[in-house]
């Protein structure tokens, strides 16, 4: 198992409850909001990467 420690940790830890926040404050289903949030609390960096390239966008409109 990998170990994220130090400032590299703390960056994983922010980027992933980001991720989190807008998975939480999408327009997806319950259980598509379920199945991406354990995507991202079991698998740290290739769960963030994915949820960034195709996860549920955030209902906010960003210009």
């Amino acid at each position: 198992m990998f170990e994220y420690a130090g400032i590299g940790g703390l960056i994983i830890l922010v980027l992933n409850i980001w991720a989190i926040v807008s998975i939480i404050g999408s327009g997806a289903s319950t259980g598509s909001k379920v199945l991406w949030t354990l995507l991202v609390l079991l698998l740290p960096i290739l769960g963030f990467i994915a949820w960034l390239i195709a996860g549920p966008r955030s209902s906010k409109a960003t210009i």
